[in-house]
């Protein structure tokens, strides 16, 4: 009895590795891409804006969020992220700001990430006829937080206004082994957002 002849997956597995090699590349292409849209400087910085809104979980982001307040760059704040019970004042005095002065323009909200960012800022614009934000975070996350922004809010003019905490080295960001952590990281995240989007765009 003749034995049943085997296929040599020799070919398949070849073809696998191929496209593996080309998901990389890609993958890799877009990586440097992306680092390259990381801003290093705020743009427009003397515009106004009906708001201010402030992501928390970054070094230096509601302490630049509550200066351009006070500097009267607009004249509501939105702090997205700060978790369920937080309190303006305690907020404010723990940046050693003057709760009397300010607490009436703030509002805070309990997202835990970009998505819910987004999602509780624009459910704030709406109710308080907002047409117009400065959005702070960090540079590294700004990418991501304009995709999210962008697509729960396209009527709502979002003027980004990154923050560049000092432990983040943009500038030869490879070479940090820190900082490449961070933005490969983030990429992955903007990639599943952005895919995210375009599929619900399908449907």
């Amino acid at each position: 009895m003749r034995k049943p002849l085997r296929r040599n997956p020799g070919p398949t597995i070849s073809r696998i590795g191929g496209a593996l090699i080309v998901l990389a590349g890609i993958w890799g292409a877009g990586l440097f891409r992306y680092a390259d849209a990381i801003p290093t400087e705020v743009s427009e910085p003397r515009q106004n804006t009906d708001a201010i809104v402030v992501l928390t979980g970054g070094t230096g982001r509601l302490d630049e969020g509550l200066r351009l307040l006070e500097r009267g760059r607009a004249r509501r704040l939105f702090v997205s992220g700060v978790y369920k019970g937080g309190d303006i004042r305690n907020l404010l005095e723990a940046y050693r700001r003057n709760p009397e002065d300010l607490d009436c323009c703030i509002s805070i909200g309990h997202a835990e990430d970009t998505i819910g960012n987004a999602s509780e800022t624009r459910d704030w614009v709406r109710q308080n006829g907002i047409e117009s934000v400065r959005l702070v975070t960090s540079a590294y996350h700004m990418p991501r937080s304009i995709l999210e922004f962008e697509n729960a809010m396209p009527d709502v003019i979002v003027f980004p206004h990154p923050v560049f905490p000092a432990h983040v080295k943009q500038e030869d960001w490879w070479a940090w082994p820190g900082t490449t952590g961070l933005i490969v990281g983030e990429y992955n995240k903007f990639l599943m957002a952005w895919l995210r989007h375009r599929l619900i765009g399908l449907l």
